[in-house]
């Protein structure tokens, strides 16, 4: 090791051993003058801001037994040299301090390994699953659906893979519930609202509360398409309770539409409502529910409106009324049936 980096390596365990000492609050009036002084060079000033960042990294996750463990065996060790350091000799502070930035290191390494896990909440067709998280909030999973969930001290973070979800989240202004869906963020501290993807759409419904709609890698705000007067307004301020916002993936703009509430919580009981859907749509939700799979013939099919109230699960209902009140026929082809206009 030359002489330089040889500075840098002392430079980098006294910022360790300042780091922990102001974390356990030992440092004596002398120490904080000692402390000033070394601090005023510029290099040593960047190593403790480097000090810090690990030592907030180790926070994060402080409550963990590892670190806990680790964080106590560290400050044994400096409560146990503390009396002697500035009385030893230069190599013994050096070796003590180079011990005290390897407990650093070592917890750093460790925050790496006990990282707040994702637990994935899933459901099979025709399964549906109601979920309390260890916040409180409560989430309710249509079939054929599946959310990754991680909680972290600060932030509450949600994913959905696909399918529908309903989150009536537990109220904490300081730990944001965000749902990632596709390209598209929801965010939100205490409310209900719910999220599917379906037909190449995303669609929020909110049932009270607030949510703010955020693209995903620019964290904006997703406006609605203009309104009559040409204003364009942010989601956030635009999507009221009993309104659904409905959104193209990958698409900047959407449309906020009056919901029916009851109609649309119907899927929790069981039952599967359209109202004027275009049957791209109402296919996507009756096939969470069965083996048989429809199959959309064209594009002129796929938007072809329909109206209903279907038990989940009764394929053969949906398709008998399909085809009775609308241009549309079946054709089965093995397990799938495959719908298209005459």
């Amino acid at each position: 090791m030359n002489a330089g980096s040889d500075r840098a390596a002392h430079r980098d365990e006294q910022a360790a051993y300042w780091c922990l000492s102001l974390a356990e609050g030992a440092l004596t009036p002398s120490d904080r003058i000692a402390f000033d002084r070394w601090l005023n060079d510029p290099e040593n000033a960047r190593a403790f801001e480097e000090a810090v960042d690990i030592w907030d990294a180790i926070d994060s996750v402080a409550g963990r037994p590892e670190l806990i463990h680790l964080r106590s065996t560290a400050l044994d060790n400096f409560r146990r040299q503390n009396r002697q350091l500035w009385s030893r000799h230069t190599a013994s502070k050096r070796l003590w301090i180079g011990t005290v930035a390897a407990c650093l290191l070592v917890a750093v390494a460790m925050a790496i390994l006990v990282h707040t896990p994702t637990h994935s909440y899933r459901t099979g067709l025709g399964e549906r699953q109601l979920a309390i998280l260890e916040d409180g909030s409560k989430l309710s999973l249509d079939a054929d659906t599946e959310v990754d969930v991680r909680m972290e001290r600060d932030r509450r973070d949600l994913v959905l893979v696909r399918g529908r979800a309903k989150f009536d989240v537990a109220k904490n202004p300081l730990r944001p519930f965000s749902v990632t869906a596709g390209d598209k963020v929801v965010v939100a501290t205490g409310t209900a609202f719910s999220v599917e993807m379906v037909a190449r759409q995303i669609h929020v419904l909110l049932y009270e509360g607030h949510v703010a709609v955020l693209d995903r890698d620019s964290h904006v705000p997703i406006p609605p398409p203009a309104s009559p007067a040409g204003s364009r307004i942010a989601v956030d301020q635009a999507l009221q309770p009993g309104r659904e916002l409905v959104m193209p993936l990958g698409g900047a703009a959407g449309t906020v539409e009056k919901a029916d509430v009851t109609q649309s919580l119907s899927w929790e009981a069981g039952q599967l409502t359209f109202d004027d859907e275009p049957l791209s749509s109402a296919v996507a939700r009756v096939n969470r529910y069965s083996k048989e799979r429809l199959v959309i013939g064209d594009a002129g099919t796929a938007a072809t409106r329909v109206n209903g109230v279907f038990t989940a699960g009764d394929t053969d209902a949906f398709v008998e009324a399909v085809t009775a009140l609308t241009p549309v026929r079946a054709y089965r082809e093995n397990r799938d049936v495959t719908l298209r206009r005459q």
